[in-house]
């Protein structure tokens, strides 16, 4: 289809540079089919929410036996059982910390929710405390408020600044300053929140934290009594070897934003996470002090049939066994990389998470190296979407060795030509 003929406008496209879209007539398991090419290994999950590979049996059943039911209904001043028990499950993964979970649809609004609750948390109270502290290059969507606390595309943050009052420091990433950063914005004692993405920013390219300067981090925080949001929306089920990546950490944080792999990548869905503490402040005989936040499609009746049936999968032996060998694969390639390390500035591991870091002139989203990238692997049959210089691979968790094996040769190979 010629893109510049097509009615549709793609995300993250320059129409006036890219090459026609490839039309995909089937997925199934860890593989697209283009209509009249060879099939493709699918490394990085559809933009990271299929986790279990297309069109899964197990999931499908569920979702045809739901639709046969119920598909949706208004969530206000209504419920239904999938919606009821899928909360409890997801209380009872994140441990008894939490106690109410907010539903809407995607990660972007799962973070605008957080936002909103932490900045009214604060209003309801009386108390004057409007300011966010995020991490510097940090990624949270694409509505105004979630892109205005991540400053990683900058020509396109800067359209929402204002939108709040934010301060940005590094994230704690090998040797920096931090936590003293952390510790001198804290003296001014105002910041209503602090949102994060634990362990690993996504779009900033895959780039993995200090776990114990984190956990000091958010410990720093909670004793200025600053609400602590975790943006779970990439690491969430099973992509950092554990269910969560808040799993890691000693401190657990107030609020946190779960969607992308919560329906097996079946079916749009999020979830808004908080704490006995965050709730109390909206519990009141003033109905103004209510979250006065809501989607027409909250509480998808389909999918919470889809998060529950993906939710067994997970817990099944053979996941969790594939999740362990995906990591141990990757580490294995990662060795074997190391032979051409004058190429990479560094090479990162977690989970089922590898990225391999190109030393360039500069870094960044738009790096000339990408698009070399994403054509060298499309004529390889292997779905890869590098961010500027870092390639990686996240993997769906049925991926086989000699799945991966595709995508690592390709990728050695692109190294090869670079190396010569």
């Amino acid at each position: 289809m010629d893109i510049k003929k097509s009615p549709i406008w793609y995300p993250y496209t320059q129409e006036k540079l890219a090459e026609d879209p490839i039309i995909i007539e089937k997925a199934l398991g860890a593989y697209l089919y283009p209509k009249g090419k060879d099939k493709v290994f699918d490394a990085i999950s559809s933009w990271w929410v299929n986790i279990h590979g297309h069109s899964h049996p197990y999931i499908n059943k569920k979702l045809t036996d739901q639709l046969s039911k119920m598909e949706q209904i208004i969530f206000a001043g209504h419920t239904h059982e999938p919606a009821i028990n899928l909360s409890k499950r997801i209380l009872e993964k994140l441990g008894d910390k939490f106690h109410k979970v907010f539903f809407s649809d995607n990660g972007s609004t799962s973070v605008e929710c957080a936002l909103k609750m932490a900045l009214q948390f604060w209003k309801n109270q009386g108390i004057k405390r409007q300011k966010i502290l995020a991490f510097n290059h940090g990624f949270h969507g694409e509505t105004f408020g979630a892109r205005a606390v991540g400053n990683c595309l900058e020509n396109i943050s800067e359209l929402c600044s204002g939108v709040f009052q934010i301060d940005f420091i590094e994230a704690p990433v090998g040797k920096d300053s931090s936590l003293k950063q952390l510790e001198e914005k804290l003296a001014k004692n105002d910041y209503a929140a602090f949102i994060f993405e634990p362990l690993i920013q996504g779009v900033r390219g895959m780039v993995m934290q200090d776990i114990n300067t984190l956990d000091e981090m958010i410990k720093l925080c909670q004793e200025k009594e600053v609400l602590c949001i975790a943006d779970e929306v990439m690491t969430g089920f099973g992509r950092t070897g554990k269910m969560f990546a808040i799993d890691y950490l000693e401190n657990k944080p107030d609020i946190v934003c779960l969607a992308k792999a919560l329906t097996g990548g079946t079916l749009p869905l999020a979830l808004t996470v908080c704490n006995e503490k965050v709730h109390h402040a909206f519990y009141s005989d003033d109905p103004s002090k209510a979250l006065l936040y809501g989607h027409s499609f909250a509480g998808n009746a389909l999918g919470c049939a889809a998060a529950h049936a993906s939710l067994d999968l997970l817990e099944r032996e053979e996941t969790i066994s594939n999740i362990e060998q995906i990591n141990y694969y990757h580490r294995d390639f990662a060795k074997e990389m190391e032979s051409m390390s004058n190429l990479f500035k560094d090479i990162r591991v977690m989970g089922t998470i590898i990225a391999l870091e190109y030393r360039t002139d500069g870094g960044g989203y738009f790096n000339e190296l990408g698009p070399k990238m994403k054509k060298f692997f499309g004529k390889r049959n292997v779905l890869l979407r590098p961010l500027g210089n870092v390639i990686y691979i996240i993997p769906p968790y049925c991926s086989t060795q000699a799945d991966l094996k595709l995508a690592y040769e390709a990728i050695w190979d692109f190294s090869e030509e670079l190396n010569a």
